[in-house]
């Protein structure tokens, strides 16, 4: 079955790739789409949606569209990147405890069970807190270093059915090394899950980066949706009128979430027999 092919006919997975790849767009052709340069204070303070401002002006005449556009490639890279991250270590740490079991799996689990207990973003606020270099890598490290403990569990949990399976104890009764098993007998069977795994990742990623920013625990100079709704916020947006300047990130956002967990959605119900349409 041509998984590729279904991915794109699914409705869901449709409408999710389509968002994607208008954010990408955005961030590739950011200085082509963006009328102005995003750190341009040229323009009159606090000004109300215009034909030359389409969503306004910043506390410092900064142009709130432009800003917008550029805000796009450091939110979108800060997903993709972290998502992988947190999904390389959640399949290292899910596939060894999973098969080596012993020792390897009791400490693996009681590492991985800390991180599950813990509050995810009290945890991500304390440690971003204590960091003294503020910058987008070390939010994407901080996010990374909290987020993959979830897939972890997940991948565990599916390697243990799977390493009993015929094939599996076959390849171990022929002397093959514990590597080859788990990359070429159990990882193949498991992708759909791990795919599952990046777009949830990356989902928690674009949200705990943007509540970063808007705390001022990330680097207020950057240009992205989280610190546009930092400054909005900081300047009173809503009391002088500018609603736009909070509401646009915001919803961008929630879309760009919202097309990983469509994406995430569709590869659930191509991949599990229960979810998948007839």
């Amino acid at each position: 079955m041509n998984y590729v092919k279904l991915f794109f006919r699914n409705k869901k997975s449709a409408i999710g790739v389509i968002i994607f790849l208008f954010f990408v767009v955005l961030a590739i052709f950011a200085p082509w789409i963006a009328p102005y340069s995003p750190n341009s204070m040229a323009f009159t303070p606090l000004q109300g949606p215009s034909w030359k401002h389409w969503l306004g002006t910043t506390a410092v005449g900064q142009d709130i569209l432009s800003q917008v556009i550029w805000g796009t490639r450091l939110s979108l890279i800060v997903g993709l990147i972290t998502g992988g991250i947190a999904t390389v270590v959640s399949v290292i740490i899910g596939l060894s405890s999973g098969y080596l079991g012993g020792l390897t799996d009791d400490i693996l689990m009681t590492i991985t069970n800390i991180f599950l207990v813990i509050p995810g973003l009290p945890l991500i606020i304390i440690i971003s807190a204590f960091i003294v270099v503020k910058g987008i890598w070390t939010i994407i490290f901080v996010i990374s270093l909290t987020g993959w403990a979830w897939g972890a569990r997940t991948l565990r949990s599916q390697v243990l059915t799977l390493k009993n399976r015929d094939y599996v104890k076959a390849s171990v009764v022929t002397g093959e090394s514990s590597a080859h098993v788990i990359f070429s007998d159990i990882f193949p069977n498991m992708l759909s899950l791990v795919v599952a795994n990046f777009f949830g990742a990356a989902v928690y990623a674009v949200l705990s980066e943007a509540g970063l920013e808007f705390l001022g625990l990330g680097d207020s100079s950057a240009i992205s949706w989280g610190t546009i709704l930092y400054w909005a916020q900081n300047n009173q947006a809503l009391l002088f009128g500018l609603w736009e300047w909070a509401a646009v990130p915001g919803l961008l956002i929630a879309l760009l979430g919202m097309s990983f967990a469509l994406m995430n959605f569709a590869v659930d119900e191509l991949t599990n027999p229960r979810l998948r349409k007839r």
